[in-house]
């Protein structure tokens, strides 16, 4: 398994060659619709960065969120940005691996979950109406049936296969998952929605994160798995000889983004890729949420490498991948919690505080109505 992983570390100057476009050259389904994608107005970036320039407040002094609310502005290719309309699209899955005993429960709490959320009764719903943010939970492969109304029905299976003993998805399904979530993308953006942030629910989905972060950054299980809901020690020995036995099953093609994510993926995993694909594809930011979701974020880097424009990092999570996983990213949290609920709840976290920087952007004192010299800005020698 060493020896696999370093023989791999050698070829990912090839990989990173394939990565400067997009990886669909044999996945032909998704061409279509990654052929016509946003890029940053970079004239609306610069507006951004002058606006604030202008505020009475010493240079930068607002840090990572000014490079966030410029970012936003190109991405909605105008200085005159706007975020009021916000929500969170939690993607619901099961996934077979639980089967493998490396959750404290089993799959039925997926459906149960999900049923709360769309009652409005989550963890999620009570933190989003806070910020006046909709909650939008989407049933992608729950291994059951859940009529609530509030639940929009995307199901593509009845759950995931057992990655420890087969492929997760088939090509089929992994493909029509990540098309739906592109397609909802640009469906809550014809709603007239600003801004997304990701969410999941599925029992199993840090065991089938783990794994695929081990396959995407050439680490050992052991160094990227960790407790999840909260294993004992035992618990977490089973959960990574089962991510062993999952890579050594499906040896998945560390080059492929796609085969990865077939191979050892969730379809709520899948659901978020096409998510952030679709924030490219139709020009809306979408937060990170925590590992599972930054995972989802690493494997539509590995797909488009621009992808990562529209990506916007919320908090760090205490899974030893996550913070591994944001620096290859290159993207810096702005909320460190230690946090581990899922749901979305550390993205949600982050309207607010855009919501605080935007008020400064749009409505601070200049330094000319004040009649205060600027302050000047140089830049590091």
């Amino acid at each position: 398994m060493k020896q696999i992983i370093q023989e791999t570390k050698t070829e990912r100057k090839k990989t990173e060659e394939l990565n400067r476009g997009c990886f669909v050259k044999d996945y032909t389904e998704l061409q279509e619709l990654l052929s016509d994608t946003y890029t940053l107005d970079a004239a609306a970036v610069t507006e951004a960065k002058k606006r604030w320039d202008s505020i009475a407040k010493p240079i930068g002094s607002l840090g990572i969120f000014e490079d966030m609310i410029g970012r936003v502005a190109g991405i909605q290719k105008t200085p005159d940005i706007h975020l009021h309309q916000k929500a969170m699209v939690v993607f619901c899955s099961d996934n077979g691996v639980v089967e493998e005993g490396v959750t404290q429960t089993d799959s039925s709490v997926t459906a149960i979950v999900t049923r709360n959320i769309a009652k409005g009764c989550a963890n999620i719903n009570h933190m989003a109406k806070t910020v006046n943010a909709q909650v939008i939970p989407v049933d992608i492969g729950i291994n059951s049936d859940v009529a609530e109304t509030e639940v929009w029905q995307r199901k593509v299976s009845y759950g995931t296969r057992n990655i420890a003993k087969e492929p997760a998805m088939t090509r089929e399904n992994m493909i029509n998952a990540v098309r739906t979530g592109m397609e909802l993308a640009g469906e809550l953006k014809a709603k007239g929605f600003h801004i997304l942030g990701t969410g999941e629910m599925g029992i199993g989905n840090t065991t089938t994160s783990s794994a695929v972060a081990s396959a995407l950054l050439n680490l050992l299980p052991e160094e990227v798995t960790g407790r999840g809901a909260g294993l004992s020690d035992d618990g977490l020995k089973r959960k990574i000889e089962v991510i062993y036995q999952a890579l050594e099953i499906n040896n998945p093609d560390r080059e492929d983004p796609f085969d990865i994510l077939m191979k050892l993926g969730g379809y709520d995993i899948a659901g978020m890729v096409g998510l952030y694909l679709g924030g490219m594809k139709f020009g809306v930011p979408i937060i990170i949420d925590g590992f599972i979701s930054s995972t989802a974020a690493l494997l539509a880097k590995r797909i488009c490498t621009g992808v990562t424009d529209f990506m916007l990092p919320s908090h760090k999570s205490k899974e030893p991948a996550a913070n591994l996983i944001l620096k290859e990213l290159g993207l810096t949290p702005v909320i460190t919690g230690n946090l581990a609920l899922g749901e979305g709840t550390g993205a949600v976290m982050l309207f607010p505080l855009l919501d605080m920087a935007l008020n400064v952007y749009r409505s601070s004192t200049t330094f000319d109505a004040i009649q205060i010299k600027a302050y000047e800005r140089f830049e590091k020698s």
